[in-house]
């Protein structure tokens, strides 16, 4: 059976340090091409990408966003591009290595028999390293949280490592989600829930940020709490079907 083709997706702001190692470990998957998408990260972030894209040339893209920064307008550019893409699948991943490339080639594999996978943490095989009790604590509870609200199926709502078939995820009206942040997450899982995608979850080992400061602030966990609610009394603003 022939790979599947694959785009990566990966938003960054300051990430100098830990993009040439994620870069690496995505290279090594010969099926897979990468988008960085830069908010114009003033540590250089972008020039870094640039560079990678020579040295890997055919493979990288990167995309310089100059509009209000946030991880949700990010992945709507950078999935808008690639859907336009002749791929099999666009997958979603962080740039703080807390996301083992090691794993995309099986969330890949779990796209034949879903329209989107999520690298979880919390499904038998899946755990958390390097997370203070309290991280681990937050997390579980604004799963719980979640899925209690929404009635979503998944355990691990806000995972951002992802792999979506091409045609599901340009089924999804990205022009009309409102979350920023961590929530846009869930807005799309929702979403595409709504819409009759069919989800699977694979174990992933994720792994606390080596190098740079977490992007958690109050304001996404004001956000997040508020999210599921907006959507669940707007039923996300998207019924239909999904294809």
């Amino acid at each position: 059976m022939t790979p599947r083709t694959a785009l990566v997706v990966v938003p960054t702001y300051n990430e100098c340090a830990n993009l040439p190692i994620l870069v690496s470990g995505l290279m090594r998957h010969p099926p897979v091409r990468l988008m960085v998408v830069d908010d114009q990260s003033p540590d250089g972030t972008g020039e870094v990408a640039e560079a990678l894209a020579r040295e890997h040339a055919g493979r990288i893209e990167v995309v310089h966003r100059t509009e209000h920064r946030g991880l949700g307008r990010s992945l709507v550019v950078g999935v808008k591009k690639a859907i336009r893409e002749p791929v099999d699948v666009v997958c979603q991943m962080d740039a703080d290595l807390s996301h083992d490339p090691a794993r995309l080639p099986d969330l890949i594999a779990a796209a034949d028999r879903a329209d989107v996978v999520i690298g979880s943490r919390y499904v038998p095989g899946g755990q958390v390293v390097n997370w203070p009790l309290r991280r681990r604590l937050l997390s579980r509870f604004a799963n719980v949280y979640i899925r209690a609200v929404t009635r979503l199926s998944a355990r691990d709502c806000t995972s951002g490592y992802r792999c979506w078939r091409r045609e599901a995820l340009a089924a999804l009206p990205l022009d009309r989600f409102v979350s920023d942040g961590y929530s846009f997450l869930v807005e799309m899982l929702y979403v595409a829930s709504r819409r009759g995608c069919r989800i699977a979850e694979v174990p992933i080992t994720f792994v606390e940020r080596r190098h740079g400061e977490s992007k958690l602030s109050g304001a996404v966990l004001i956000e997040s709490a508020i999210t599921p609610w907006r959507l669940v009394a707007t039923r996300g603003g998207a019924d239909g079907p999904a294809r």
